[in-house]
């Protein structure tokens, strides 16, 4: 259910990047709540290590896109992206 909003919400804003991003992190939150549910049903120490894994390329992902968009807003002022009209 969370995944499907979260595709939702990444689908259908396609203008404001700072939402695009929280719903990339939204995602990767929900695997791994999946991963470690799994994890502590199978007694499986290996999920528990691949979930803190996944936390921390989640939040390297984070570090660089927001890096992005700073230098972004600082080159040009705005950080909403515009969409191109179809003719």
């Amino acid at each position: 259910m969370v995944k499907i909003i979260c595709i939702l919400g990444f689908v259908l804003n396609r203008k404001n990047i700072i939402l695009m991003i929280i719903a990339i992190e939204i995602m990767l939150l929900a695997v791994t709540l999946l991963v470690l549910i799994s994890s502590f049903t199978f007694d499986d120490g290996i999920g528990q290590t691949f979930s803190i894994f996944i936390i921390s390329i989640a939040g390297a992902e984070s570090v660089i896109g927001l890096s992005i968009l700073v230098a972004f807003y600082r080159l040009r002022g705005n950080i909403s992206y515009p969409l191109r009209e179809r003719s």
